[in-house]
């Protein structure tokens, strides 16, 4: 693991989005409960709208009764290499929410995938600050995973994630192996947008 992390941000950040990136060489160790607790508990303190908090996080340790199940709904290509990881996860978000909270009643949440999602990046960047690294994908039955991990009526499958201590490249196949460094990102240009967009 010496490779260079080649990341410069254009404006000053924190160094730690420079750091977090989604590898895949990953080496088998086990992460301590209390490590994946903190995991959890960060993704806990994402915002959210009315505070719903719609993400479900379904998971399971290597060499535990339900690692199997959750390693066969990766596609093979996945499986590959999250074969290696720790933990596996499935994200999944709630589509509706109290509204207003403690009223008892329940519209649709326009956000409850956005909010998934920030509950990920606080996930991400957690499990990166602890010296471990978490990779999301959506190559996996999606279907399939709903049926096998009793997802209720109401809610969506979002992604499934691997987290893991981060590997040699050398263990990766050489076409991925090559791929194994923190990629680059598109400039602010590209998607930052004063005013809207451009008129046709």
């Amino acid at each position: 693991m010496s490779e260079t992390n080649p990341r410069v941000a254009d404006h000053p950040v924190d160094r730690r989005f420079l750091d977090r990136w989604s590898p895949r060489a990953f080496t088998g160790e086990s992460i301590p409960d209390d490590a994946l607790r903190t995991i959890f508990e960060a993704a806990r303190w994402a915002p959210s709208s009315h505070n719903s908090q719609p993400w479900r996080i379904l998971y399971a340790k290597r060499d535990t009764p339900d690692w199997g199940k959750f390693l066969g709904l990766l596609n093979e290509f996945n499986q590959s290499w999250a074969k290696n990881a720790a933990v596996l996860i499935v994200f999944v978000s709630k589509i509706d929410m109290e509204a207003p909270p403690g009223s008892g009643k329940f519209v649709s949440s326009h956000s409850h995938s956005f909010d998934a999602g920030a509950a990920w990046g606080y996930l991400a960047l957690e499990t990166q600050r602890l010296g471990f690294a978490a990779h999301a994908m959506v190559g996996f039955d999606i279907p399939r995973a709903a049926v096998e991990l009793n997802v209720p009526e109401g809610h969506r499958v979002e992604a499934a994630i691997a987290i893991g201590r981060r590997g040699d490249k050398s263990i990766l196949p050489e076409a991925l192996a090559a791929r194994e460094v923190p990629n680059a990102r598109s400039p602010q240009k590209n998607f930052v947008l004063e005013g809207g967009f451009p008129a046709k």
